[in-house]
């Protein structure tokens, strides 16, 4: 049986170190015109305090920092640790194992039988809308992998809809997942043009406003601005500065376009906005290096002429907002190497070879056979085929896969040859995996009862199975030396800010341990909702003011 999440203790106060400003907006009276939950991909918990005293602007970070509540231990409570379920998390306040989403990215079996390799958010019955002449066709795109409703699509049925909701971010997965279905709409980028696109699960043709920001100067003015005038938009200008502006931008379009905030019907609008431009960089040159805390001193200042223009036409009192990560990150190789960890690259096709030889040599297969299929990390998926051409069940052939992948950290050996950058003398630590766990063992709640234990249940879905989940050693991943990456259940990629801002917030830093899954708990409160569907976070009681406080948790139905 799968482990339950028991309630958090009361806090103290003594937990609690209050930064108090004066409240921004008049008492709170539960209805917001505006609800804006902000997501900056791939941004670890501890940036906002590290790089504190670089925020100068008034409505940039210090927004939060200074004006908000602003949470310094947020952690997330699973290991799957990437985009896809990491913006589901944050939009049904569900993980993994609530939601469905496992991964970005993994094998199934289609209608016609074969496997196909697909995305979170691919859905071939529907078609996109808005990609430029030329570009490489995608398939449609919808949330139906996400099996759990949303803050928004609660917002969306209380309000009979009545409330308009939208998503957007330069990822699909982004924009699509933490909006949810019943959203009036979710956009995207066409990667190489930075055109804004959707799919036909929304609307048969862009609306005329989006039409009208694709035709504008929007892309010419940011590859003027980041200086680079050609290849792909979203992996160069969406690096840069410029890249932040775009998106919010587009934001500030649609908001200004669809009248949110403004409603006719006086109930609450929404929309998720994910910045991917953090991620970008970060895979490229990892948390330390220059250029990512360059990128967040930038976005301190987009965000401040995001809110200040809010402030002018809604007023920053008539607006909730929270900011998270959809995941953080892993120090690069070579940085945390130079601080004397033990950081290593793991080395992908040499182990899938290891795995595939040794399932070879146990299961003897006639003829030209493949067992691995290989996935995206954490898991490692397996071809059920021809596991089951010989008899061999899904149980059999994952646990002979575990096993193979234990023995192939087990054969390496020590190295004797010390690491570029590392300090003088020093030899690396050998690679290691410290879980592996299969598809049959987290289906069936095979797992010790600790807390490694519960954040594998946590990242179960029935979507992946002929698997094996991984968790190599600390500071030990694929990928180079030079950039990073994150998946696994370590603390830094788990650990990621939480910040409310409105009229319903007391101001102040908070030491508490808390979840992004308290998003939607705390949201769906004050909005006086239903949770979402599967939701499993806590209200946020203790940043709440006192006669907020006292009502929080009661829903109702408009």
């Amino acid at each position: 049986m799968l482990l339950r999440r028991f309630a958090a203790a009361a806090v103290s106060a003594t937990l609690i170190l209050s930064t108090v400003t004066p409240a921004r907006a008049a008492a709170y009276d539960g209805s917001p015109k505006l609800v804006i939950e902000l997501v900056f991909d791939q941004f670890r918990g501890d940036y906002l305090d590290r790089f504190r005293a670089d925020f100068k602007a008034r409505n940039g970070w210090n927004l939060f920092l200074k004006q908000g509540a602003h949470y310094t231990d947020c952690y997330y409570d699973y290991a799957n640790l990437v985009t896809g379920p990491g913006h589901s998390t944050i939009g049904t306040g569900a993980y993994t194992d609530g939601h469905g989403v496992p991964v970005n990215d993994w094998y199934e079996k289609a209608p016609d039988g074969k496997l196909r390799y697909v995305q979170s958010i691919d859905d071939d019955r529907y078609t996109i809308v808005g990609q430029p002449a030329g570009a490489k066709v995608s398939p449609g795109a919808s949330p139906h992998y996400e099996v759990a409703s949303t803050l928004g699509d609660e917002l969306v049925l209380a309000t009979s809809g009545k409330a308009r909701v939208f998503g957007v971010s330069l990822k699909d997965r982004a924009a699509i997942l933490t909006s949810g279905h019943a959203t009036k709409g979710a956009f995207w980028t066409d990667h190489e043009s930075g055109r804004w696109i959707t799919s036909t699960y929304w609307q048969k043709q862009l609306p005329s406003w989006v039409e009208a920001f694709n035709s504008g100067d929007a892309v010419a003015r940011a590859r003027a601005t980041s200086k680079i005038p050609d290849g792909s938009f979203y992996e160069k200008v969406g690096a840069t500065q410029a890249g932040v502006a775009y998106q919010l931008d587009f934001a500030k379009a649609l908001i200004q376009n669809e009248h949110l905030g403004h409603n006719e019907a006086g109930v609450t609008d929404l929309i998720t906005i994910s910045v991917s431009s953090t991620d970008i960089m970060g895979h490229r040159v990892g948390p330390d290096d220059a250029q990512q805390r360059a990128l967040i001193d930038a976005s301190d200042v987009e965000l401040d002429r995001f809110f200040t223009w809010i402030d002018s036409t809604i007023g920053l009192k008539n607006v909730m907002v929270s900011m998270t990560g959809d995941h953080g990150v892993a120090p690069s190789v070579n940085a945390a190497v130079a601080m004397g960890m033990p950081a290593r690259g793991v080395p992908t096709k040499p182990m899938w070879d290891y795995v595939e030889k040794a399932l070879q040599a146990k299961f003897k297969p006639k003829g030209n056979v493949k067992y691995v299929l290989g996935g995206e990390s954490p898991w490692m998926q397996i071809d059920p085929e021809p596991f089951q051409a010989q008899g061999i069940s899904e149980q059999q052939a994952e646990d002979a896969t575990a096993d193979a992948v234990r023995e192939y950290f087990a054969s390496l050996a020590a190295s004797t040859t010390a690491q570029a950058g590392a300090p003088e003398g020093r030899l690396p630590e050998p690679l290691r995996v410290q879980f592996v766990y299969t598809a049959s063992q987290l289906r069936n709640g095979q797992v010790p009862d600790t807390d490694q234990g519960r954040r594998e249940l946590h990242s179960y879905s029935p979507a992946i199975r002929w698997a094996v989940h991984m968790n190599f050693g600390a500071y030990q991943y694929y990928g180079s030396e030079t950039g990073t990456t994150h998946y696994s259940s370590n603390s830094y990629d788990r650990h990621v800010p939480l910040d409310f801002f409105g009229a319903a917030f007391q101001p102040g830093t908070y030491h508490n341990p808390v979840e992004p899954v308290d998003i939607a708990a705390t949201f769906a409160s004050l909005l006086r909702v239903n949770r979402p569907s599967a939701a499993v976070g806590h209200v946020r009681l203790e940043s709440l003011k006192p006669e907020v406080a006292a009502i929080a948790g009661t829903v109702t139905r408009k």
